[in-house]
């Protein structure tokens, strides 16, 4: 960030009055402009015991498969943004659970959380950002393909609780690699 968005004056990096960490500030009318992590949201949908996963057609990880999921927008829960992104990678309809994983990753300034679901029928098809869309049991996840360690980790919690007969809430974070 080089400009103010409140003014256009150009802003200096400086920890302000109050403050513990370096912040973008505007000399000239004062604004502090905070950033925060930005947040990665989707839903872990079955049907059947099996999970929908979609095959990505963007970058970063494209061709790799993943659950579906993006960034929040302004203005939407985060119900509704796992709602929106499911619809959108796979023009799927789901039914939402409880939030099941929070996971930071702080190397990319993200926090992503993924929500249980179910999905409300078999009526789906990749959207603009998927080249591929497929349901798959524990033994067919494509675990060398999947795009995002949040992913993975999401998908080992849900195969081990659906083991044990109990699904918990789970929090952590992903290291740097």
């Amino acid at each position: 960030m080089n400009y103010c968005c409140t003014c256009g004056a150009t802003i200096a990096i400086r920890t302000p009055p109050g403050d513990a960490l370096p912040r973008h500030v505007c000399d000239a009318c004062g604004a502090i402009h905070y950033r925060n992590p930005r947040m990665v949201v989707g839903a872990l949908a079955e049907w059947d015991g099996r999970i929908l996963l979609c095959r990505r057609a963007i970058e970063p990880r494209l061709g790799k498969w993943t659950l579906p999921a993006g960034f929040m927008e302004i203005g939407e829960t985060v119900a509704q943004a796992a709602a929106r992104e499911t619809l959108e990678e796979a023009n799927a309809r789901l039914e939402l659970h409880d939030m099941y994983t929070v996971i930071s990753v702080p190397q990319a300034n993200q926090v992503h959380l993924f929500y249980r679901a179910r999905l409300l029928d078999l009526d789906f098809s990749p959207g603009e950002e998927s080249l591929e869309t497929a349901l798959f049991g524990e033994h067919e996840i494509p675990w060398e393909e999947i795009a995002f360690r949040t992913v993975a980790m999401t998908l080992r919690h849900f195969f081990t609780d659906r083991i044990s007969g109990a699904f918990r809430f789970h929090a952590g974070e992903i290291p740097p690699p």
